[in-house]
């Protein structure tokens, strides 16, 4: 006999969800506001549900569309990345510095993690957990980290199957559930907090439609339509006893990766319209409000990563006036060769005996940063021989 459990793979429980989010703001339709103004009220006003199987089974790939022409044609515009002729995630390796902390930080932001995004970046680089924070909200941020890089070094053999998907949750499930949860289908009952959707409990059903939503996205041609169909079918099966909604938002990168699309790193999206966006899904198999998300979410995103955004940019006036500064403690770290956990630390004391007080933070920011973009094409720019970083790279980079 199933045993329920309450789903905590959304932040639907009692924890409060900001209010504030998200400066930007995402303009809706008022369909989509419609769906919103639904999923606001509170729980005993809003009908409950279950598990439409309609709701897939009506869905042909290359047949059904949830991207009109011009929608899909606008996210390719912003997607392209000029390397589409490449290797399968050939563009994403070239960047997958900055999108592993930007995917990282927004995905665990989405699920409540409280780290920002500097100590998000502390956390994978340096290996620094931060202080106040759980040991729960590290390993969330680092189980995205490992998750990212197996999807990124895939290339051909990543795809819509179970090998891929149900590894994919074991990755970002490590340590956060018990062990025979991991990378295994549900066979349990799970309920939503806050929702009034009731997911389908019945262990051979879950298999199959697990086994079709897999079959149908990889039959889809269309990398977008590929990437939205996992994000909605995913979730609302809930096929893992948690951690879905994280598989969904990673799983919705394999088409871009493997197309050489600039892919989707969640930015600036606000937590309190995407949990409402799913809950669309969830309660009305509306998609919507979700649809206009994607798109806004893809426009916020996609940016970051266009090759003509890394040619040139503003100069940064801080960097200018603490340049001498900031090449001195650069080259020293490098030739001392300090390592990831020792190099805040030393970071901190340099700059507590050099750099005023009130640019001490930022002095800091920026020198984590360049330490992680040392290379040897731009070692003569620290006054650093080749011989001190071969040295220096020998620690840094064998460090786990």
């Amino acid at each position: 006999m199933a045993i329920e459990r309450t789903e905590r793979d959304l932040p639907f429980d009692e924890r409060t969800i900001p209010q504030d989010e998200g400066a930007t703001q995402c303009p809706l339709s008022a369909p989509a506001m419609a769906v919103q103004d639904y999923v606001q009220k509170p729980p005993e006003a809003r009908t409950p549900v279950g598990y439409n199987r309609s709701f897939l089974d009506n869905y042909s790939p290359n047949i059904s569309c949830c991207f009109s022409d011009n929608e899909r044609a606008h996210l390719t515009a912003i997607g392209q990345s000029g390397i589409a002729q490449q290797p399968p995630g050939a563009f994403t390796k070239q960047i997958l510095h900055r999108f592993r902390i930007d995917l990282a930080w927004n995905s665990s932001r989405l699920e409540g993690n409280t780290y920002s995004l500097r100590q998000t970046m502390r956390l994978l680089e340096f290996g620094a957990m931060a202080k106040g924070h759980s040991v729960l909200e590290a390993q969330m941020i680092l189980n995205h980290r490992y998750a990212i890089e197996f999807l990124v070094n895939g290339g051909h053999d990543i795809s819509f199957d179970r090998l891929t998907i149900r590894n994919l949750h074991a990755i970002l499930a490590d340590n956060l559930l018990d062990d025979s949860s991991e990378g295994r289908l549900r066979k349990i009952a799970v309920g939503i907090g806050r929702s009034v959707f009731h997911p389908l409990a019945i262990p051979h059903l879950i298999e199959e439609a697990f086994d079709q939503i897999l079959a149908k996205a990889a039959a889809i041609t269309d990398p977008f339509e590929q990437a939205f169909f996992v994000l909605v079918q995913l979730p609302y099966l809930q096929p893992f006893d948690d951690v879905n909604k994280r598989v969904s938002r990673l799983a919705a990168n394999i088409p871009l990766i493997k197309a050489n699309l600039c892919p989707l790193s969640f930015a600036d999206l606000p937590l309190q319209l995407y949990v409402e966006a799913v809950l669309g899904v969830y309660e009305l198999n509306e998609i919507g409000l979700l649809k206009e998300v994607f798109i806004w979410a893809y426009e916020q995103s996609a940016p970051r990563y266009a090759p003509v955004r890394q040619v040139h940019g503003p100069a940064d006036p801080f960097r200018l006036r603490y340049d001498r500064e900031l090449r001195e403690i650069v080259g020293d770290l490098v030739r001392a060769c300090v390592t990831r956990r020792e190099v805040i630390a030393r970071i901190t004391a340099w700059s507590n005996e050099r750099i005023a007080m009130q640019d001490r933070d930022r002095f800091s920011e920026v020198v984590e940063t360049l330490m992680t973009s040392v290379h040897d094409g731009n070692i003569a720019n620290y006054r650093v021989r080749p011989s001190e970083f071969d040295a220096w790279r020998n620690v840094w980079g064998n460090e786990p």
